[in-house]
């Protein structure tokens, strides 16, 4: 396996600290220390939020709100035309600040770079047609005219965890920005300034001050504040928080959208393309070191290609390059937080305890820095190990030899989760027919996770303890938004006329109902 000598010794430039900074409604509360992961030094010293910041913060979004209401939809979609633009243009600064706040290579983290890019062009291109009024028909054709407007919900919370900063902090904003509302960001106090860096590039893209805004703070301290004082909530994180946040939200009857933990399996049927399945699947186990919801944990292999696919996907994953410069020079970069470390150690130390074996890495590497990981394959787990049921989010994966679509199927399916999935097949029929029984949310066929995460027009969300409401596609913009009926009635009340009998009414009308079945009417 080969590592870097040297971990990144970069910092960042303290006039663009400061000018990030001014972008959080903090400082009332006692700054906290943020340390970079590859290093283990000090970063920043990041102001915190206190309730009475956050209610500042949401005054003024209101405030901001009533306006940005009112902008025609297609002035909005030119402030993110010019996001998407200044992003592209200036990936450089936001590339550093994602690895040097979450300690990803540089490869994922331009892969938040992309997933802004595609995000914010669909929502470009489709906001003004979601948005528009449409006319349904009427209860009486002609007589009841009927218009469905979107109104947008006000001030959306969107609490964004640390593993993918931009990604997951940008593209749920973006569409609720669009949509008509104001966004109050809570994101992870270790990778805040990428937030604080997206709202920047949107002001200087034409959105209004005030209108997206962070407060900063941990979860456990200020979400409650937040989640009291927002129309709707959009989180991404762990089951357990999920929970809660459903919670809180539903004693205030306020909408949610949640993305939570995955225990994501990959499988590899008996005709599969054992080369490109173990290629792809090297990227799609350790992507951000495996800290990614949508990231393999468990890989079903066919008994007729199994120990070709496992000797490939070995050799492949002992191949990859570890290391932390600001630059592509290498594939793998470290774990986030000394949690994570414990977790990972922890369930490869109880697995392998308990008679499951290590085929690839198993170690951690303080030479590298401290929170370091070799990516790690693991044969013969089963059930009753850690590692066999819950989420790692680490560079840890399992591999199982199956004998059956039939069991590879029954396999994936034994699992509390339902977030992303991935089939292997020569027989695209055939791959599409055991995906459609995969119980997930989203399910890749030849592909790890990008194929479905990158195809914005479709939903994405997860199903189970994975979650609930989606991201992406037409549904990704409209749980924004409130819909509002005006119907219009002309000429004739919907009620009998002058003189006109209940009976005769309700004869009339059982005529009417049977005519429009008949003419195949809505």
């Amino acid at each position: 396996m080969t590592t870097a000598p040297e971990v990144a010794a970069a910092t960042l430039p303290s006039a663009l600290v400061e000018s990030l900074l001014a972008h959080a409604v903090a400082g009332d509360a006692p700054a906290v220390e943020i340390a970079a992961p590859a290093t283990g030094r000090t970063l920043v010293e990041l102001p915190q939020s206190s309730p009475a910041d956050i209610e500042r913060a949401f005054v003024t979004a209101r405030a901001a709100q009533r306006e940005w209401a009112r902008v025609p939809v297609r002035e909005r979609v030119a402030v993110l035309r010019r996001f998407h633009d200044l992003v592209l243009a200036e990936q450089d600064t936001i590339l550093d600040i994602v690895q040097l706040k979450t300690g990803k290579s540089r490869p994922h983290a331009f892969d938040e770079v992309g997933d802004v890019a595609v995000n914010t062009r669909y929502y470009a291109a489709v906001a003004e047609k979601l948005l528009a009024p449409r006319s349904p028909r009427g209860v009486l054709p002609v007589l009841t005219r009927v218009q469905v407007r979107h109104r947008p919900k006000g001030v959306v919370a969107v609490i964004s965890p640390w593993n993918y900063p931009l990604a997951l902090a940008a593209s749920d904003a973006l569409p609720a920005l669009v949509a008509g509302n104001a966004v109050v960001a809570r994101p992870d106090n270790q990778t805040a300034l990428t937030a604080l860096w997206a709202i920047d590039v949107a002001e200087r893209a034409g959105l209004p001050k005030g209108l997206w805004q962070a407060v900063l703070g941990r979860g456990s301290v200020i979400g409650g504040e937040v989640i009291a004082r927002a129309d709707y909530v959009d989180y991404t994180g762990s089951s357990a928080t999920g929970r809660t946040i459903a919670r809180q939200a539903g004693e205030r009857l306020i909408g949610y959208s949640l993305e939570l933990g995955g225990k994501n399996p990959l499988l590899v049927l008996s005709d599969a393309d054992v080369s490109a399945a173990a290629r792809i699947a090297v990227r799609a186990c350790f992507a951000s070191a495996g800290q990614l919801c949508e990231s393999i944990e468990r890989i079903y292999v066919h008994d007729s290609v199994y120990d070709r696919f496992v000797r490939e996907f070995v050799t492949r994953t002992q191949a990859l390059r570890l290391g932390s410069t600001l630059d592509y020079s290498y594939e793998m970069g470290s774990l986030t937080f000394p949690r994570q470390l414990d977790t990972v150690r922890a369930h490869v130390e109880d697995a392998v305890a308990k008679g499951a074996t290590v085929l690839a890495g198993g170690r951690p590497r303080p030479d590298l820095g401290p929170y370091f990981y070799e990516p790690t394959v693991l044969e013969g787990v089963r059930a009753g190990m850690t590692v066999h049921r819950e989420e790692t989010f680490g560079p840890v994966v399992s591999v199982y030899r199956v004998y059956s679509d039939d069991e590879a199927v029954e396999q994936a399916n034994d699992s509390a989760y339902g977030l992303n999935a991935s089939v292997w097949s020569r027989d695209t029929a055939r791959a599409r027919g055991v995906a459609a029984r995969i119980r997930a949310g989203s399910v890749n066929v030849n592909e790890g996770f990008i194929a479905a995460w990158g195809s914005v027009a479709a939903p994405s969300g997860g199903l189970g303890i994975s979650g609930n409401g989606r991201r992406h596609g037409p549904e990704g913009l409209l749980k924004y938004v409130d819909t509002q009926t005006i119907a219009v009635q002309r000429a004739v009340p919907i009620a009998p006329l002058p003189g006109m009998s209940e009976a005769l009414w309700a004869k009339t009308m059982t005529l009417y109902f049977g005519a429009m079945k008949a003419l195949r009417q809505k």
